[in-house]
Parts: C-alpha cells; sequence; structure tokens
C-alpha cells in the first residue's frame, strides 16, 4: 500500500519533487567532492612529502659557505638527524628562454638550476620517481608547463654575452619545497656535468643548508638553536609547517568553497521540502482527519508521508555520491597535476559516502520535524473544514482604493507577496541563498585578481616593482640603481628598501631571526590594520603572525639586536602579510648591508608601463623589474585559475536553481490561485493585467533578496575569506568589489531570468475557465 501512495505522490508533484531531487542530489555530489578533496590533498601532499624526503628545516644563503662548521655544529646537535647542503645557480630571467624567442624579462620568478640531491629533498617527476637527466636534458617545474603549455621535446636555452647552452625537456619536476605559484623560486633539474659548466661561468651560487630532525615536533626549538648559531644565514628560512601550508593554500580554499555551496544547495533544498510537505498536508487535510477520526495513529500517518521523503533522500544521496565517483578525477586535477595520488585509504572512499548520506540525513531529520504537524490537526476541524485555515488574513488592508501611486496591477501584485508573504518565503530565501553563491565567488575572485591584493603582501601600492638579486657588489649596485630613477624625469615617485634578518629576542628570553624592511616609509607603505607608520629609529611595526606570536600590540616594546646592540623598540603599527610565511617587521633604521636578504625599489611613473619596464631591463642587470597587476598573476596564478573556473560553476548552478524554483513555485502558485484567477477573468481582466500581477510578485521577492543577499554576502563572505588568509597572516580582508559585475550585471541577469521563467511558468492561465472550478 505504503508503495503505491509513494509511487501516485511521486508521480500527482512530479515537477517539484524533481526539483529537491536535483538539489539534494547536487548537495551530496559537492559535499562527497569537497571533503574528497581536502581528504586527498592532505594524504597527497604528506605522500609527496615523505616520496621527496623533504627537509624539515631549509636556511637559504647568499654567499660562501663552511661546509665542516654545519658538519661539527650539525653532530652535536641531537635534533639533527640528517644535514645536507646543495648549490643552486640562480640566473635572471633575461638569460633565459623557455621554448621561446622571447627572455623571460618579465618574471617574479627566482629561477634556480640544481642537480638532483643524494641524501633527501629530492625533486620528482610527474610519476612520483626521483628525476634523473641526461647531459643536454632538462626538467622544468610544473609551473611553466602550465603556463606555457610546455611539452616534453621543447628546447630551453640559457644564453648571455659569454655564455650559451641549449636543453631539451625531458620530464617535469614535483618540487615538495617550492611547487606553488605563490612561492616565488622554482628548481629546474639538469645534469651534473651541465651543472659544472654553467657553475663559475653564469648566475650566482645560492646554498640551501637542509636538515632533517629526529623529532619533527621540535622546529621551534631547532630553529632558535640554528638562529643562536654561527652558521650562514644571509637569506630566508623555511620549515615544514610553512611548506605544507604554501602546497594546501589554493585546493584547500577551493574544497571549502565547495562545501559552501554545497551546504547552501542543502538548505534550499530542505525549502522545497518544507514547501512540499506543507502543500500535501493542505491538499491531503480531509483525509488526514479521516483517518485520524477512525483512528489511526499520528505516528502510522507519519511513516506514511516520511516514507516519500525517506526515497527522495536516500535515493537522491545515493545518485549524487554516484556521480562524484564518475567525476571524482575532475575535482582533483589540480591536486593530482602538483602533488600526485597518495595510495588510497579506506578513509578516501568511506568519509565522501557519509558526509553525502550527512546531506541524506538531515533532510529526513528535517522531514520528521516538519511533519510534526501532524499532531495539531484535529480530525473534527479537517473533516468539516477539508482545509487549513491557519493561513488566513486580513484583506482589508492595503486596500486598493487607498493605491495613489502605482498601477493597479502592480499595487495587487505587491498586495498579495505582504498578505501572503509567508507563502513567498520559500522563494525570498531561495533568492537571497542563489544572490550568496554568486556574488561571494565572484567577489572572491575580483579580490585576489585586484592590484590592492599586494596590501595583504606585505608591499606598498606603486606602479613598478624592482627586485634585486643578490650579486657581487649588489650595494653599489643598487645606490646606481637609485641615483639613475633620481634623474630619470619620468620618475614621480621612488622608495628603495633593503630587507635584512635581524635577531628578535622573544617572550622567554630567547634570540630568534626576524625580517625587518628598512627605508623611508613617507611616500610607499601599507595599511595598517592599528597603529601607525615607524618614523623613529626606536619604533618599528610588525606584520599580525609576528605580532601575535610576540603578544605584543601598539605601544609595547620589542627588543632588537641592531649594530650588536640591543635596542628597545616601540610597537606603532601592526600590518598583514601573507608572504614568507606572514612573519616580517618593517622600521626606519639604518639598512644592515651585510645581512641583507632583498633590496626592493618602488617607482611611480608618468609614462607607458611597459615601455618604462623595457627601457630599466635594457639598462639594469640581474634586476626583476615588474608592474604589480603582473607580480599578482605570476604569483596566484594558480589560485585565481582554479577561482575562475569554481566561480563559472557557481553561477551556472545558481541560474539552475532561480530557474527550477521560480518554475515550481509559480506552477503550484497558480494551482493554489486557480480560483481568483478564473474569477478574474470572467469579470474582464484581462491576461496581460494578471501577467503583470504575476511577474510583479516574483520580481518584487527577487529584488528584496537581491538586495539582502547582497549585503549578507559581502559581509559574511569578508569574513570567510579572511578566516582562509588568517593562517598565511591576514586577519582582516576587505572584500575588492567590482560594482558593475556584482551590483549591476549579476541582479539584470537573474532579474531577465526570473521574468522569462515567470513568463513560462504562468503561460497555463490562458486556459483556466470558471467551468474547471470545482465548487464543494
Amino acid at each position: 500500500m505504503i508503495l503505491k501512495i509513494l509511487k501516485h505522490d511521486l508521480l500527482k508533484k512530479k515537477i517539484i519533487t524533481f526539483a529537491v531531487f536535483i538539489f539534494i542530489m547536487l548537495s551530496a555530489l559537492l559535499m562527497a567532492g569537497g571533503t574528497n578533496m581536502l581528504i586527498t590533498l592532505n594524504d597527497s601532499v604528506d605522500h609527496l612529502f615523505k616520496l621527496a624526503a623533504l627537509p624539515h628545516f631549509v636556511q637559504y644563503h647568499s654567499g660562501n659557505i663552511d661546509q665542516t662548521l654545519i658538519n661539527n655544529w650539525s653532530q652535536q646537535n641531537s635534533n639533527v638527524k640528517k644535514q645536507q647542503s646543495s648549490e643552486m645557480i640562480n640566473i635572471p630571467g633575461s638569460e633565459i628562454f623557455i621554448n621561446s624567442q622571447q627572455a623571460e624579462n618579465e618574471t617574479v620568478m627566482d629561477i634556480g638550476f640544481v642537480k638532483q640531491n643524494d641524501s633527501f629533498d629530492f625533486l620528482l617527476n610527474l610519476n612520483n620517481e626521483i628525476i634523473e637527466v641526461e647531459p643536454g636534458e632538462i626538467a622544468v617545474p610544473i609551473y611553466y608547463r602550465q603556463r606555457k603549455n610546455l611539452s616534453p621535446g621543447d628546447k630551453l636555452i640559457i644564453q648571455n654575452d659569454q655564455f650559451k647552452l641549449e636543453f631539451t625537456i625531458k620530464n617535469f619536476v614535483r618540487d615538495a619545497q617550492m611547487n606553488p605559484s605563490i612561492i616565488s623560486s622554482k628548481r629546474f633539474v639538469i645534469n651534473q656535468s651541465d651543472f659544472e659548466k654553467m657553475k663559475n661561468q653564469i648566475g650566482e651560487i645560492e646554498y640551501l643548508i637542509s636538515f632533517q630532525l629526529n623529532e619533527p615536533d621540535k622546529i621551534s626549538e631547532f630553529t632558535n638553536q640554528y638562529s643562536q648559531s654561527e652558521l650562514p644565514e644571509k637569506g630566508p628560512a623555511v620549515d615544514y609547517k610553512i611548506f605544507k601550508l604554501f602546497n594546501s593554500l589554493t585546493d584547500g580554499l577551493i574544497a571549502a568553497v565547495i562545501i559552501l555551496i554545497s551546504l547552501l544547495l542543502n538548505v534550499i533544498a530542505l525549502l522545497c521540502l518544507r514547501f512540499i510537505i506543507l502543500l500535501t498536508i493542505e491538499e491531503d487535510y480531509k483525509e488526514i482527519g479521516v483517518m485520524k477520526g477512525i483512528g489511526v495513529a499520528a505516528r502510522d500517518i507519519k511513516k506514511i508521508y516520511l516514507s516519500k521523503y525517506l526515497f527522495i533522500a536516500l535515493s537522491s544521496s545515493a545518485v549524487g555520491f554516484l556521480i562524484y565517483l564518475v567525476f571524482r578525477k575532475s575535482f582533483l586535477n589540480n591536486i593530482l597535476l602538483y602533488t600526485g595520488e597518495a595510495p588510497k585509504s579506506a578513509i578516501q572512499t568511506l568519509l565522501p559516502l557519509l558526509t553525502a548520506f550527512m546531506i541524506a540525513a538531515a533532510v529526513i531529520g528535517f522531514s520528521i520535524f516538519v511533519l510534526r504537524r501532524f499532531n495539531k490537526i484535529s480530525p473534527v476541524e479537517a473533516i468539516r473544514m477539508g482545509q487549513n485555515n491557519t493561513n488566513s488574513t486580513n484583506k482589508r488592508r492595503f486596500s486598493l482604493t487607498k493605491n495613489k501611486l502605482l498601477s493597479a496591477n502592480v499595487f495587487l501584485g505587491l498586495r498579495d507577496v505582504l498578505l501572503r508573504f509567508r507563502l513567498f518565503i520559500i522563494l525570498f530565501v531561495v533568492f537571497i541563498l542563489t544572490t550568496f553563491i554568486i556574488i561571494v565567488p565572484l567577489n572572491f575572485l575580483n579580490t585576489i585578481k585586484s592590484s590592492e591584493f599586494v596590501r595583504y603582501m606585505g608591499i606598498a601600492e606603486s606602479d613598478i616593482i624592482m627586485d634585486l638579486r643578490y650579486t657581487e657588489g649588489i650595494q653599489d649596485r643598487f645606490e646606481q640603481i637609485k641615483t639613475y630613477l633620481a634623474s630619470d624625469p619620468d620618475v614621480m615617485e621612488q622608495g628603495a628598501f633593503v630587507t635584512s634578518r635581524y635577531k628578535i629576542i622573544n617572550q622567554k628570553g630567547l634570540t630568534e631571526n626576524i625580517y625587518i624592511q628598512t627605508g623611508d616609509f613617507s611616500q610607499f607603505n601599507v595599511e595598517y590594520l592599528e597603529g601607525k607608520t615607524p618614523v623613529q629609529a626606536d619604533q618599528i611595526a610588525l606584520s599580525y603572525l609576528s605580532a601575535s606570536e610576540l603578544n605584543k600590540s601598539i605601544g609595547d616594546k620589542v627588543p632588537v639586536i641592531i649594530e650588536e646592540e640591543r635596542r628597545e623598540m616601540t610597537v606603532t603599527g601592526i600590518y598583514q602579510d601573507i608572504t614568507n610565511g606572514g612573519r616580517s617587521a618593517k622600521a626606519n633604521i639604518p639598512a644592515d648591508y651585510q645581512n641583507a636578504s632583498w633590496y626592493n625599489i618602488y617607482l611611480n611613473v608618468n609614462s607607458n608601463l611597459n615601455d618604462k619596464i623595457k627601457e630599466y631591463e635594457a639598462v639594469f642587470d640581474n634586476t626583476r623589474i615588474i608592474d604589480q597587476q603582473g607580480y599578482l598573476e605570476q604569483t596566484l596564478g594558480d589560485t585565481i585559475n582554479q577561482l575562475n573556473i569554481l566561480t563559472t560553476a557557481a553561477i551556472i548552478i545558481a541560474v539552475v536553481v532561480i530557474i527550477l524554483i521560480t518554475s515550481l513555485f509559480l506552477k503550484t502558485l497558480i494551482a493554489r490561485d486557480k480560483a481568483q484567477i478564473a474569477i478574474m477573468k470572467s469579470i474582464g481582466t484581462s491576461i496581460e493585467s494578471i501577467k503583470i500581477q504575476y511577474i510583479t510578485k516574483a520580481l518584487f521577492v527577487l529584488i528584496l533578496a537581491i538586495i539582502i543577499g547582497t549585503i549578507t554576502a559581502n559581509i559574511l563572505g569578508e569574513q570567510l575569506l579572511t578566516l582562509i588568509l588568517s593562517f598565511m597572516g591576514a586577519s582582516r580582508i576587505e572584500m575588492i568589489i567590482d560594482p558593475i559585475r556584482s551590483y549591476f550585471i549579476s541582479p539584470l541577469i537573474m532579474i531577465l531570468l526570473v521574468v522569462l521563467t515567470t513568463l513560462l511558468s504562468i503561460s497555463s492561465i490562458k486556459k483556466i475557465n470558471l467551468s474547471d472550478i470545482k465548487v464543494e
């Protein structure tokens, strides 16, 4: 009997049941896919780190090293399991040609050439095997494969006036240290014989002083030990936690947004389900009263109705999970490319299955909650009245005779929404959620693509950024460039900064390293979360993560070792920085050229940017010159590409939701209003007038929802992006909104969709006549 009832009910309300089925299915699909992305990302990154034998601590150093000193220190340190020092030849992009006649002049990447390591920190191919190349062959980072669409057999040439060497691309590199685009260094693998040819002939040598620890949990302790030693440290130091963070960032962000969209779709499904249940109760009100009147228990009646929603929930979640299994690789394309896939574990299958059916469980639980209304149905009232009378409204409110502003049809449409708003609540909330689904990814994408995003990277806004690579005589070169720019009439403003490593004394009284950018911040400055720019020699500004770890706020003192003397610096400002692990500082103190790691010059010019960049590239050797937009595109390109795909998918999903929900709601509404429509037609109301009333109803609900949805998306979306980037050092992100796309194009598309869907959905009013109305 239950099967017959189930079949009859599903066929009777097939359109709205199909819509609920689709939403639950999509929700289960995205939930399983997002969950699997997070599990696979974590497992694959860990597996890559294991195969590559990733070091737990790496000190990059420009200059000579004493390996004997390093060996002796390592042997005496109980934390050290293995130590390895490897050489990397850094070559400017102007001397590198990757399958092109055009040099890599505008790259923001530090390009290094290495031979395969012997002990650990292995560079792997796309099969996660240790790369071996023959003389004349080269393995290129995946980053360049993606950006330049490279294939095995393509050529790479290194050339300057005195040296030329040509390579054939043999393979592509998975580099556990430098895979992500946000890390602005990349390693190319060459044969040892080619490495020896290049060494001392071209480029500059940088050392990677790497350590594997006996107990990885003691990284912080080891970092302090290294900083207090006399070992080389002319360059950044990076540890295992930062490697893990940067390798997980892009795909982790995408997975989080996919799961968010899944949850929003599930909310839409629950709203539709509530609408179905209440509609069914209203239609079957008399029959329910009869069953209760003859002694059928409320719980048994609920079981009959619950069986339908149990079937919908389980079948749609099962279909969603099966589709996920078919398209599983599509969710994981980027992860599998950059990290490969770890051996499958039981949790990789079970957890996505569990989360998919958690969607079904939520639907079933919600159905049980709504079906409690059966307990309130009185058999006598149900049999006598034949329908639920709880939704009666005062028709005298909003009288047409009092309307002086709007046309009669528009007024009647608005009046109906206001008098029966509980009926329209499903459409209202769904429109809010679809607005959220469209606006949040759009704002995410626009924020990360915007040139203003540099404010969260600890970089001042400027037209051009110059970054001097370390070479012999870099200090003299730095001064020469400043002099040249000072005499350039096209330069409106220039700011020169040196970032050096200093010792800082933490809360425990131990010294640790911190990178302090020095210079005059009066012209080129970052935006501060709190406080202001350091001006005096005893003032300092800290990045958000540095301030958090040191437990410092505005006005607190920070002991810094400057010129071998302890100086108490007052914290005047706290800013956001998602580069270099989020730990940095700024101070207006003399530059420490002996321990300098970066030399930067920011420019604002009054001429064509591309022309000035080409001019400076021709004049200044070993200098990376790029505009800010290009810098962002190269460092965050992978994240931007992933967000582009996700934003497109979110918009498509939202469009489908809008069309389906608007259509099924209006068809149901017309079925309920059939008698009223027939009466209006019989007294001479034109079909066009009735259509205007229904379009007004849909648009009024939509416009109100767009306003609330946009405000909600701006507030909650900003908090969500802040939460994600807070792990990198940004504690307060302000959405950079494109008003044309977010406030004009998106609402306009939604309005057009609703108008067209409404016109198609209400076409049946032509066929409604008084003779169709049953009078009881």
